[in-house]
């Protein structure tokens, strides 16, 4: 389901832009510009439109990223007749552990042979059991790269797994194994300083839903504040007195909001469990409390790479529809836009046919 989002620019929102101040007979009076000019009148036939802000909403989730997408977390491994982990220890560097894995074994068992080849020229190990869990085997002393293979012999053929090890083994070195990134800033008060985050920590190393909430990171709850636009009418009561300190708004049988406090310098009160204090110069900041991310609004869910997805990127899509309205006209309005025009071309081509002009023929 895509999301449309209409927005509408009307004379009443940009009429510092739009509004002309005209003198009839001593009496000054405002009327709205045409569009037409406001839209191309400016220099080079630039637009006059100022500080005028369309926002575009972007939403992404994991799933957009590329190549993740949700998944039931059963995890099937490729091939599930023939397959294998090895293991080792610095203690014995050279003593391999072998583990088949094959979810298929034992019910292939009666219908196929499987082999193991060390990659070392001893002879190819027939597998008739593990002792207890896995099948152990001594390479020579020998700083040497050997591939062990996996064979599966059945009535349908033969499949083959190869995997390398290298002898002695040594514990494997991880170069920055913390995912250390850096990033610094081109512009801002931090300028040329660079900024590390490491990506595997306890908020990612711990898939819980209950390590990655606010709580485990800041104290809360803890406070959210900005500006808004004022919404004291919303607790107009009935009556000469509109608006009532302590007296509760009732809505769908439940408190709305009510008013704390009227004096000089502000009004405040509060709905639905967010403050609001209106000022005397039209300000009006509210605070709220938030706990941030909790258990109530997190969900863990698998996601796994689409490897065939690689490399795909796709452009963002931006849908929007802007909707230029020429506003609310008066009964008198007409007749004084009539002083904007000098001709009837000019009449024809006024803003986007605001005149209604019929062509007639004169008959004799």
């Amino acid at each position: 389901m895509e999301d449309y989002y209409k927005i509408t620019v009307s004379p009443e929102n940009i009429k510092g832009d739009l509004s002309v101040v005209y003198d009839t007979e001593g009496t000054p009076v405002g009327v709205y510009s045409a569009m037409t000019k406001v839209v191309s009148s400016g220099s080079y036939g630039t637009s006059l439109l100022t500080n005028l802000s369309v926002p575009i909403l972007l939403r992404q989730s994991a799933v957009d990223a590329g190549y993740y997408s949700p998944f039931d977390g059963a995890v099937l491994q490729k091939n599930v007749v023939a397959n294998f982990i090895f293991s080792s220890t610095t203690t014995n560097p050279y003593v391999y552990n072998v583990y088949n894995t094959s979810n298929e074994f034992q019910k292939f068992l009666d219908l196929s042979a499987y082999r193991i080849n060390w990659g070392d020229n001893s002879p190819t190990q027939l597998i008739t059991g593990y002792t207890p869990t896995s099948i152990t085997h001594t390479y020579p002393s020998a700083n040497k790269v050997y591939k062990i293979t996996m064979e599966q012999t059945n009535p349908w053929g033969v499949t083959k797994v190869i995997k390398k090890i290298t002898t002695p083994f040594s514990n494997p070195t991880i170069y920055n194994p913390q995912g250390e990134a850096f990033f610094v800033p081109s512009s801002g008060n931090w300028v040329g300083t660079p900024v590390s985050y490491d990506y595997i920590f306890s908020g990612d190393a711990v898939n819980e839903v209950s390590a990655q909430t606010s709580n485990n990171y800041v104290t809360v709850p803890f406070t959210v504040s900005g500006l808004t636009k004022s919404r004291i009418n919303e607790l107009a009561q009935y009556g000469p007195n509109k608006f009532q300190v302590g007296v509760p708004v009732i809505s769908n049988g439940q408190i709305w909001g009510a008013i704390s406090d009227i004096n000089v310098i502000y009004t405040a009160y509060t709905i639905t469990g967010i403050n609001y204090y209106d000022y005397e110069d039209g300000t009006t900041i509210y605070f709220q409390q938030s706990s941030g991310l909790t258990t109530n609004n997190l969900t863990a869910e698998p996601i796994t790479k689409d490897e065939v997805l690689l490399k795909v990127v796709d452009q963002a899509q931006i849908q929007t529809d802007v909707f230029v309205e020429r506003g609310k006209n008066s009964a008198y309005e007409r007749v004084q836009r009539l002083g904007e025009v000098d001709n009837l071309g000019d009449m024809i081509n006024y803003g986007y046919g605001f005149f209604n002009v019929e062509n007639k023929k004169q008959t004799t």
